[in-house]
């Protein structure tokens, strides 16, 4: 079975969470693409952890985590996740842990041309992370890029390594910096680098041998679907391909095929930095919500923007990410409203639409809210269907029905087995 697990919104909708859980069923989880511009939180025995680059499944004894070619990784930020994680009792080996040799470097030059992009941006920036996500990307696809790999072969490395600082430093010069020394940057990277010397392998080779045993593997995604480079609310979203569609490209095997998706949402909406935002609550109403939630980013801690689910932007997410089934987190925050607000629709220069705009029209767009009823019980101890209040259960079959795409999972709480399998 080769499943990918995938974000239908803006991100943040618990991604981790559910890949923590499911990888119960899995030998191999497979992370495809971004960086460390976004954490997954996951709570179980071991206690409350944030990844940013390692996959969820790290925390399952017998299951082989592997970080894919689509990835970007910041190897001290990686370094620091590994160490942080040992000092808990996770069990990290080359043989639970394997890097792919075509994953390209995050460098700190790229994480200087991200913060001074923002800060030349001024009140038009994009929202970045400022984790140097977008220069890397951007490098890669100028063929500017230092690769895992290349950690292997260090009599060849420097010398790689020196043309690029040739052409980037003029970037830096014209952002009024001074140069990158080679030898400040080939220090950084052996003195992280080496750590890491072991988990580096040819990831395809791996998982084309995992697949010719039937072995599962879940693809685990960052990020979510309108976040995407393509099909998302550009230019406000990340620099990769956070679709399903991509999942094997980026993970190493582009010629197999999916079996399965599984596309996750919350119970309503959040969004961390900039950009349009139709369903999005303010004042007090954002307050409680945001508070309820603990809407806080779990890479940046930024406070999240909050908002009703949003009906036009999750039919859109599911059907970019051609989901099979759903997982609908968050439902118990929802427990403190008398009135659950729903946008159904958007209006745009006074005409209602119903289908999720791109470009200046969604800039355009208000939202069209309606209310359903509120449960006003606590739900966190509900392990089935029918231990639900009747509210709920309608909510519940309300969004199903309203983005067209069955609900096979409902989270009642952060915990491993705080969740309803609805089917």
């Amino acid at each position: 079975m080769l499943t990918a697990l995938v974000g239908i919104n803006w991100g943040d909708e618990g991604k981790g969470r559910m890949t923590d859980l499911l990888s119960a069923e899995y030998d191999v989880i497979c992370r495809y693409q971004g960086g460390n511009n976004a954490g997954h939180t996951v709570v179980n025995d071991k206690g409350k952890f944030i990844l940013n680059l390692l996959p969820s499944g790290v925390f399952r004894d017998n299951v082989v985590n592997v970080m894919g070619n689509g990835m970007v990784i910041d190897i001290e930020h990686l370094c620091g996740e590994i160490a942080a994680l040992k000092e808990k009792g996770v069990r990290i080996t080359p043989d639970t842990l394997k890097i792919s040799d075509k994953a390209f470097i995050c460098m700190p030059y790229h994480k200087q041309q991200d913060i001074l992009e923002e800060e030349r941006l001024a009140d038009k920036k994009y929202g970045s992370t400022r984790r140097g996500i977008a220069p890397v990307y951007g490098d890669k696809y100028m063929k500017k890029g230092i690769r895992m790999g290349d950690l292997l072969f260090p009599d060849t490395l420097e010398n790689k390594l020196a043309d690029i600082l040739e052409w980037k430093n003029i970037t830096l010069r014209g952002y009024g910096q001074g140069e990158v020394s080679l030898e400040a940057m080939t220090q950084w990277l052996m003195e992280f680098g080496k750590p890491l010397l072991g988990y580096i392998t040819d990831t395809m080779g791996y998982l084309l041998d995992a697949v010719d045993q039937n072995k599962n593997i879940l693809f685990e995604a960052q990020l979510g679907a309108l976040r995407d480079i393509d099909y998302g609310i550009y230019p406000y979203t990340t620099s990769s391909q956070t679709l399903a569609a991509y999942a094997p490209i980026g993970a190493g095997i582009p010629g197999v095929k999916l079996d399965r998706v599984v596309g996750v949402m919350k119970a309503y909406s959040s969004c961390v930095g900039e950009g349009p935002f139709t369903a999005e609550l303010f004042g007090e109403e954002a307050a409680m919500l945001r508070e309820a939630g603990g809407e806080y980013g779990a890479a940046t801690g930024r406070p999240r923007r909050v908002g009703g689910f949003d009906i036009p932007a999750s039919v859109y997410g599911v059907r970019v990410q051609g989901a099979d089934s759903l997982a609908l987190t968050k439902l118990d925050v929802l427990s403190y409203l008398d009135r659950i607000p729903v946008c159904v629709a958007y209006e745009i220069d006074g005409v209602r639409c119903e289908h999720f705009p791109t470009g200046d029209r969604l800039a355009r767009a208000k939202p069209v809210f309606e209310y359903l009823e509120g449960f006003k019980t606590d739900i966190s101890k509900c392990r089935n269907a029918e231990e639900l209040p009747e509210p709920a259960l309608r909510y519940i079959r309300f969004i199903e029905e309203a983005v067209g795409c069955p609900i096979e999972y409902v989270s009642v709480g952060a915990g491993r087995d705080d969740y309803i399998k609805m089917r």
